[in-house]
């Protein structure tokens, strides 16, 4: 299912990377020796919330940067890979002693960057010390330096946030979640990992969405990783197994109930209003039912139970919520994987806006990957596809298993301990751990 906001409307509206290198190459923290180591697109259409300006304290850093870190996620480890669970097993067992110990003291609010020298940076120095991102300590502990800048980053990458090395709002909350939260999530997941490594197929899409990624596993490798799109807090994105089946180039989209009802009805009060019809202005056309007349816009009454009732679908075209492609499988939520129009979410680390379907960026690749067995089909067809605008479906020679979960919490064989929002608050520990 899709919210209408995905139709973009109108009125709302080299030291860097080299520096990261150098935290990705180390970044793993081996577990043997150390401690392990709302998004509101404002070009999205019928975007029902206010803006703001962000502050310095929310975004103090090259947000292009951050745009390109977002939209180009690193390959890694596959999260439901059967060789995460003994390092998993090895996490729990040193979270539970640093819990034993009394876990971390929070970090003080305050906006803190290199060159910054205060004395909440000495709680940050151990905060990150006791889960081994900082290992080298300098003669000035009130002293934001290079090695906690370091530190940072590495703690930033295990958490899914992009390595600032700035302590923004959202790696405040994720620093200041307690150690027996993190130990209870661990501890959670490693249930959740167990189950779904031994049944995971040797080829697989797999989308977790507490990291709103998606990725395409073969033999235990990823062979490509996608930032994805998933539903938001209030139209959750469903945790099913299922096989994709097809995929459809430039579709029509039939508008889900939930979209009906929550989006399309209050703006077309809104609009109706106005003297303005939300249908003619979006090129939605309305149906009694399937195969029936195409009904005037003006006619409708949206403040009667039958607008409910009717049939809406939108042609392909560039408002087209689902983008050029949609990518089948079958379930009983109705949801699917699909490209959009409105990439700027992509780039944003909290993508949490779908009505339960899952965006992907770069879903051409994606695509080639899962229509290889399919004879003449090739990165060119699908770019053709993409040019042409024709409406065609493709059913899979080869149907590929798909996996939606839920993992908060793991580690992989390189010894990094990743944890992620608790988006939909299913681990049951504290609201920090959702609250970035």
């Amino acid at each position: 299912m899709y919210s209408l906001k995905c139709l973009r409307f109108p009125a709302c509206v080299s030291g860097i990377l080299s520096a990261l290198a150098l935290v990705i190459i180390s970044g793993s923290v081996l577990l043997g020796h150390v401690s392990e180591a709302r998004a509101n697109d404002g070009q999205e259409w019928m975007n029902f919330g206010n803006s703001s300006t962000p502050t310095d304290w929310e975004q103090p850093f090259d947000r292009s940067f951050a745009r390109k870190w977002e939209n180009n996620p690193q390959r890694g480890f596959p999260t439901l890979s059967k060789r995460n669970v003994l390092p998993l097993k090895t996490a729990i067992k040193r979270y539970a002693r640093i819990v034993a110990r009394g876990g971390w003291k929070s970090v003080p609010k305050y906006k803190l960057r290199t060159g910054t020298n205060h004395i909440a940076v000495a709680y940050l120095r151990r905060r990150l010390e006791i889960t081994g991102d900082l290992r080298q300590r300098s003669g000035y502990p009130k002293m934001f330096d290079s090695y906690v800048n370091k530190a940072l980053k590495r703690f930033q990458i295990r958490h899914g946030l992009t390595p600032t090395g700035v302590v923004d709002k959202r790696t405040l909350a994720a620093l200041n979640v307690p150690a027996s939260a993190r130990l209870r999530q661990l501890r959670s997941n490693l249930v959740r990992l167990r189950t779904l490594s031994a049944s995971a197929a040797p080829r697989y899409i797999a989308v977790n969405i507490p990291s709103a990624q998606v990725e395409a596993v073969e033999n235990d490798q990823v062979v490509s990783r996608h930032s994805g799109v998933v539903g938001k807090l209030d139209r959750q994105t469903p945790v099913l197994r299922s096989k994709i089946f097809q995929v459809k180039f430039n579709p029509i989209w039939t508008v889900p109930p939930t979209v009906i009802e929550r989006d399309i009805i209050p703006k077309g009060r809104e609009m109706g209003r106005q003297g303005r019809s939300v249908l003619s202005r979006y090129h939605i056309d309305a149906y009694k039912t399937f195969g029936g007349k195409k009904l005037d816009p003006n006619s409708i009454d949206w403040r009667s139970p039958a607008a409910k009732k009717y049939i809406y679908r939108q042609q392909p075209g560039k408002e087209n919520p689902l983008g050029f492609v949609k990518i089948d499988f079958h379930n009983k939520h109705a949801v699917y994987l699909h490209d959009t129009p409105s990439k700027s979410l992509f780039g944003r680390n909290f993508r949490a806006a779908s009505s339960g379907c899952v965006r992907v960026q770069n879903i051409q690749q994606l695509i080639a990957w899962l229509t290889r067995d399919n004879p003449g089909w090739d990165r060119n067809r699908i770019d053709q596809m993409k040019q042409t605008g024709e409406t065609l479906n493709v059913k899979l020679k080869t149907q590929v298993p798909i996996y939606l979960v839920y993992m908060t919490g793991w580690a992989s064989p390189d010894g990094m301990v990743h944890f992620r929002r608790d988006l939909y608050r299913r681990d049951g520990v504290v609201l920090t751990a959702s609250a970035y």
